[in-house]
């Protein structure tokens, strides 16, 4: 999620708020907070060109010596946002609020908030949410909604805000039903099991029995005696049984409390005229717990019971009437019950933590779900009927104008922070909206509930219309990708252009527009929802296209407006502007793939679409005739032929290619600029070359450090920021890859450093150094001669796009570009991952985050073979296991993914769930011959009418799905493993896999039901019974969407988050914890309290907290982050298995030790269901648990974890590393407490002679271990002495008593510390301050690549994941 930063200097604070101007979401941001000291000025240029430009986070170094880019007015710039700064950080205040019958109370505001966000707040507390319709007044006058607190007269500390109820109209008293029948379901899970409205499930409070406040540390002290630590059987290690009902422990709290049987709108809706002009609204029908049935009117004074029945209408008001301004007070009336429990209900409401009930940005599905009962619930009801056909309430004018919105909050102003914070805060809020409404509406037309407006064709051309969006099928239709793979190439195009559109989005390039995109899987089909450009549906799409082609390039047009528009986003995109030929045999200029149209809509706005070929293409998955790929691609059997043709490079791997490119280009013109440098001064003297070395800055000295710190790998090469600043020409700045903004220590380039006024010429005024770059450039491809610059045309080997004659030259620099990219993914990505997974920096988990480490490198999914044969062929092959297992499952479950797609496309509705039931009997019960249930004979009729065309989309009716056997699937999935991933698998059924790859079914079945939206009842399954199939159609729950949508970022908060980060990595705790509360601040004021990067940025704050000793506020960030995780990313992502982790950590610290317990046995629980027990991660949560038991002295149960801990890190770590030795030493101390001192003193032993030879005798570790030897020694001695004494003299023998002590919590922390990569170095004062000198020295010395550094014993070594968000 956060690009991991363990290399960034500190940043000047004054500077950092501007830096907070580029956006930054790519691995590549991670050094743009390098500041040099020595120009202060740079970081501002670089920063100011980027806001004018509105280049995102696919740029980070804007051209910082160009002058025209906006540089000039820098200084402004930085006072304006020192003011951002404190604007942002305004002081709330308290007003007072009376609402009618509550006593007076205060509420905290700030000035920022509107006044409906007060309206909420009442809303939500228990004693007054039951009321909705009422204005606030101060001094009599009434409250504009809409104001901001800030711009109301005479409002101030302590003013007195009173309630005052309002007449209801028909909206206000609707409003009024939905909000009681919400207070009603607040506990209810229901919601969150069927996956609506944002809600989703959280269990935390289940394991720390309710909040981890105060009140938790009062309760448990360290009374050991009453803790009961046994896990449960399945938990120890080496248990075999994996049962799912765990995944959902049932929460006390959701038996939830009836307050009423049933409150539904009345048949007599909607009120007659007569009534109307009497002020009825609309009628309710209700019934008590009492069993009393009631007619309730709601009138505009309020609700009162009238005198109808269920039969006869008399809306007369009953006596008594009861009129009540809220439904809730009318029913405390007449209904004891409800009182009773309404109270308690808001009351247990209110004690939830906020994090448990907020909405989420996006819907979180679960795979599993128990049976929930069906409860009547008119607001459903209602919401199903109208569908709320995107009728948003609060949205005035019905439905929405979706692409009016999306464009509209892309327009505001973005000059300061408070604008850019509003301007993203309502493009993420506006994105998650459509994403919703897209994913509602995309279900509405799989499932036939909408009209499509072409509803003569096949269904499979059919497209939909519904609210404002616009829905498509991913089928090929007209025959439109005929050359390119045809239904395969319609499946993939959608997500490829997807990938455009967030590319596009996140350069921001001011006037150009892109649609709102999402892509919905469901049911087998793929539908592509996009917002409407206006517009486009009067007119022929010919006759619309202003720039691109609408037929792969046999027509092609361009326009100068797109062309000026496109050449901003061709160095962040890393696109080359290029001339193709048209029907006419012309040359058209474009700055994009010929795919790419540009439309100018009816509101004059430029917009483009069809971005599915944004990259360039992939050779090793296209097989051109008479082109050769490298020998590396050959070596391992490219070009493939693939499905489709549409297969391309990921912008990560571009970029990392683009960075490793330009490596060689330093690393060469620095090696001839010294050869050249030795010769000149060879032959003249000493005085000549001086002033050579004046001008050229500190060039000769950084260039020597090039190679070397080049090799290191893909971190930042040392220079990489100054010489980027190669002379260039304005038009043409160094690519993003140097990592840094371009000039910002311009005084430095070793080649030639870019004048003050950027020109194009060298400092070093002699031809020889422009030759050199001119070697370098031509060496690594560069499209400029004079600079460093990699751009791709991606219409190279695109069909039906020709080129003219006299870019021929260029166009074979371009194909050998893409072969070399093309090998550049085989020879080094792949490598780099596997050497990450063997170095555990990469510690993929489930297919998830299996496939987001492989994104991250740029290495596509259709490589995960070639991942797996390179693994498989590794020396250190044992090690990788885990990599291997989960890489085996995801292709497995993958290859049944795309199986399982078709198979359901022709499944009717009404066999949907015994269809899915019998693939995964199919797919994984060991029942040989899984049978189909057809639905029920009665219900199919007799008399089908076989002429009628079925025109629903998702209404297949035949059979065919039901002859499925076991083994046809399982060869299916062989051959779909060989044909897409070039893998062989040797399986043919579910038990061979999992007996040779060691898999788990449940694991196999978590993930098919993930990737392909199945819910499945919570239960136990018996996978490997021969005799009755798995699965019955009743344990099929319900069918999801997948969906995959754009996220926006919030720019400025992840800015300040990795200034944070990078303070810390240098050990000013106090600074980067104050970075990071301020990125919290923003990233809230942008996402909204969910978010993950929100997550992340109070996992790090707990870290903090905890190593600065406040484990009291380390407990409760990080209990927001594991319920954040649990809400955003699901209750067993691996994410929220370490925020667990590292919850039990300060909940031991805290004195918690049986809750420290239970949240470590949850956490072991959700791994063995993931991915089992042989990981290198289960060595850390085992270490974690042995250590926790050994304190409360279960010493047996303690060295049953870490012994498999000890195994697990032998087998991961070799049996020759530290963390081995480390194991050793745990375990030893658990022997010398259960006073056996042999096994003690062998496995101490082991772990010495581990630190001998890796450490030496002289390492502290070897010394303590050498100690500790000795000390069991003398305590083995001193038993022995004891036992001969018994033997010798019997019963009257005088034996010392022998010291056994339970281990102190203190030591148990500090081992807990240890294992966990905490480590506090104790310094004085004195060191703290020589130690920031020594580190604030370096940093002007040295080139920005070293700074970091540390010096061995800094104050704290976070050795572990500190700030990477893992």
């Amino acid at each position: 999620m956060v690009s991991k930063t363990d290399d960034i200097p500190a940043t000047v604070p004054t500077s950092n708020t501007n830096d907070r101007a580029e956006e930054g979401e790519t691995p590549d941001s991670r050094d743009t907070m390098k500041e040099s000291l020595k120009d202060p000025c740079a970081c501002g240029h670089s920063s100011d060109s980027t806001v004018m430009n509105g280049d995102g986070s696919h740029d980070h170094t804007e051209e910082a010596g160009s002058k025209q880019e906006g540089g000039g007015d820098t200084d402004q710039g930085e006072d304006a946002n020192e003011q951002e700064v404190i604007v942002i950080q305004d002081t709330g205040f308290t007003v007072k609020i009376q609402a009618p019958g509550t006593e007076p109370f205060d509420l905290q505001v700030s000035p920022q908030e509107m006044v409906q966000e007060i309206h909420q707040v009442l809303m939500d507390r228990e004693d007054t949410c039951h009321r909705t319709c009422f204005s606030l007044q101060l001094d009599g006058n009434v409250l504009d909604n809409f104001a901001e607190l800030k711009s109301i007269d005479g409002l101030q500390e302590g003013s007195l805000l009173k309630v005052v109820e309002e007449p209801y109209t028909v909206r206000e008293a609707r409003i009024h039903v939905r909000h009681i029948r919400d207070l009603l379901k607040s506990l209810d899970p229901s919601d969150a099991y069927n996956g609506v409205d944002c809600n989703s499930l959280s269990f935390l409070s289940v394991f720390t029995d309710g909040d981890l406040g105060e009140s938790g540390k009062r309760k448990k002290g360290s009374e050991l005696e009453q803790i009961d630590c046994t896990p449960p059987e399945h938990i120890l290690p080496g248990s075999k049984e994996r049962p799912i009902v765990p995944l959902q422990p049932q929460n006390k709290d959701w038996k939830p409390l009836q307050c009423l049987k049933v409150l539904t709108m009345s048949g007599w809706n909607p009120p007659p005229g007569n009534r109307k002009m009497h002020g009825d609204l609309m009628y309710l029908y209700l019934v008590t717990m009492e069993e009393r049935h009631v007619s309730v009117t709601a009138s505009t004074r309020g609700f009162y019971l009238n005198q109808s029945t269920t039969y006869t209408f008399n809306p007369k008001p009953a006596n008594p009437s009861f009129l009540s301004h809220s439904l809730v007070e009318l029913l405390s009336q007449i209904s004891p019950t409800f009182k009773r429990n309404f109270t308690a209900l808001q009351r247990k409401r209110v004690q939830r933590h906020p994090f448990e009930r907020i909405a989420t940005p996006f819907q979180v599905y679960s795979w599993t779900a128990p049976q929930v009962d069906h409860a009547m619930d008119c607001v459903r009801a209602e919401d199903a009927y109208t569908s709320r056909l995107g009728y948003e309430e609060h949205i005035p004018g019905q439905t929405r104008d979706w692409n009016e919105e999306l464009q509209t909050t892309r327009e505001l102003p973005r000059k300061n922070l408070p604008e850019r914070l509003l301007r993203e805060r309502a493009i993420f809020k506006v994105h998650s909206d459509f994403a919703a409404a897209a994913t509602r509406g995309a279900m509405a037309v799989i499932d036939g509930n909408v009209m499509a407006i072409n509803p003569g064709e096949d269904t499979r051309m059919q497209m939909f219309i519904w609210n404002n969006i616009f829905f498509s099928l991913g089928f090929d239709v007209r025959d439109h990708y005929r050359e390119l793979g045809g239904d395969s190439a319609a499946h993939a195009a959608p997500t490829n252009d997807l990938n455009g559109v967030r590319a596009y989005g996140a350069v921001d390039v001011e006037g150009l527009y892109t649609l709102g995109t999402v892509v919905v899987d469901y049911r087998g089909y793929r539908v592509t929802a996009q917002s409407i450009i206006p517009g486009i549906l009067e007119r022929e799409q010919e006759q619309s296209v202003v720039y691109g082609s609408i037929d792969f390039g046999k027509t092609v047009v361009t326009h100068p407006k797109y062309l000026e528009l496109l050449e901003k986003t061709s160095r962040p995109l890393k696109v080359q502007r290029h001339a193709v030929l048209n029907e006419k045999d012309e040359a058209v200029e474009l700055c994009s793939s010929v795919e790419c149209k540009g439309i100018v809509g009816n509101d004059g706005r430029h917009y483009i679409l069809d971005l599915l070929r944004t990259f360039p293409p992939d050779l090793n998955f296209l097989p051109v005739e008479g082109e050769e790929l490298s020998p590396e691609s050959q070596r391992l059997g490219f070009p493939r032929p693939h499905r489709h043709r549409l297969a391309c490079l990921r912008q990560e791997l571009i970029e990392a290619f683009v960075e490793h490119r330009y490596l060689l280009f330093m690393k060469m013109a620095a090696l001839q600029l010294m050869q050249h440098k030795a010769s000149k001064e060879h032959k003249a003297g000493p005085p000549e070359s001086q002033p050579a070395l004046e001008e050229g800055g500190a060039a000769p000295a950084s260039a020597e450090s090039v190679p070397a710190s080049a090799d290191g790998g893909a971190e930042a090469p040392p220079q990489a920021e100054s010489a980027s600043a190669e002379p260039e020409p304005p038009a043409a700045p160094p690519t993003e890859a140097a990592p840094t903004p371009a000039a910002a220590n311009g005084s430095s380039a070793p080649a030639a450093t870019a004048t003050e006024n950027g020109e194009c010429e060298s400092p070093l005024e002699d031809p020889r150094s422009r030759e050199v770059v001119l070697n370098a450039c031509k060496a690594v491809g560069s499209i400029s001669l004079t600079s460093f610059d990699i751009r791709f045309n991606p219409d190279i080997f695109s069909p039906g796009v020709r080129f003219p004659d006299d870019s021929s030259e260029d166009i074979l620099k371009q194909k050998q570009l893409l072969k070399d990219a093309a090998a550049f993914l085989l020879s080094c990505q792949i490598p780099s991952l596997v050497k990450d997974c063997l170095d555990h920096s990469a510690l993929p988990m489930d297919g998830a985050t299996l496939t987001e480490a492989l994104h991250q490198r740029g290495i596509n999914i259709r490589y995960l073979g070639d991942v797996l044969d390179f693994v498989d062929k590794t020396p250190a092959r044992v090690q990788l296991d885990h990599l291997y297992k989960i890489g085996i499952s995801e292709l497995i479950t993958r290859c049944a993914k795309h199986i399982f797609k078709t198979y359901l496309q022709g499944v009717e509705l009404s066999a949907l769930s015994a269809a899915v039931s019998h693939f995964l009997n199919c797919f994984l019960s060991s029942f040989p011959d899984a049978v189909a249930h057809l639905p029920a004979d009665e219900l199919v009729s007799r008399r089908k009418n076989r002429r009628r065309r079925n025109r629903v989309p998702g209404g297949g009716d035949n059979t065919a799905w039901a002859s499925l056997t076991p083994g046809e699937l399982w060869k299916n999935i062989a051959s779909e493993a060989q044909s897409y991933y070039h893998f062989t698998l040797h399986c043919e059924s579910v038990d061979q896999a999992v007996e040779r790859f060691g898999l788990q079914k449940i694991t196999l079945l978590r993930e098919i039901s993930v990737k392909a939206g199945i819910q499945i009842l919570i239960k136990e399954y018996n996978f490997d019974s021969r005799h009755k199939p798995t699965f019955t159609e009743e344990d099929i729950l319900n069918i999801f969407p997948v969906v995959k949508h754009v996220n926006p970022k919030a720019s400025d908060a992840f800015h300040f988050f990795q200034s944070g980060q990078a303070k810390v990595q240098q050990g000013f705790l106090k600074e980067g914890c104050e970075l990071i509360n301020e990125a919290l601040n923003l990233f809230n004021n942008v996402y909204g309290a969910m978010h993950v990067e929100i997550c992340a940025c109070l996992r790090l704050l707990a870290r903090l907290n905890y190593i600065m000793g406040d484990h009291q506020e380390a407990l409760s960030n990080q209990q927001k982050a594991v319920l954040m995780s649990e809400r955003v990313l699901g209750i067993e992502h691996p994410n929220t298995i370490q925020e667990y982790m590292h919850l039990a950590l300060y909940c031991f610290a805290n004195g918690q030790l049986s809750t420290a317990l239970r949240l470590l046995y949850r956490a072991r629980y959700l791994m063995l269901l993931v991915c089992g027990e042989d990981h290198p991660e289960m060595a850390l949560l085992d270490s974690n648990i042995g250590l926790v038991l050994h304190g409360v002295m279960e010493y047996d149960l303690s060295l049953r974890f870490l012994e498999n801990a000890l195994a697990i890190n032998s087998k991961y770590h070799g049996p020759r590393s530290l963390k081995v030795a480390l194991s050793h030493h745990l375990v030893a101390r658990v022997y010398e407490s259960k006073a056996e001192f042999r096994s003690a003193l062998q496995h101490e032993k082991d772990g010495y002679t581990i630190y001998k030879n890796q450490v030496g005798e002289s390492h502290e570790k070897t010394k303590e271990s050498s100690e500790y030897l000795k000390h069991l020694t003398q305590q083995a001695v001193a038993l022995q002495r004891t036992m001969n004494e018994i033997y010798k003299n019997g019963s009257n023998a005088s034996i010392m008593p022998l010291k056994f002590t339970a281990p102190s919590m203190a030591s148990v922390l500090e081992q807990l510390n240890i294992i966990n990569g905490i480590i506090f170095i104790p310094l004085s004062q004195k060191d703290l301050e020589t130690l920031k000198a020594e580190v604030q020295r370096r940093q002007q010395l040295q080139e920005p690549g070293k700074s970091e550094e540390l010096p061995e014993d800094s104050q704290l070594e976070l050795n572990d994941k500190l700030p990477v968000d893992d």
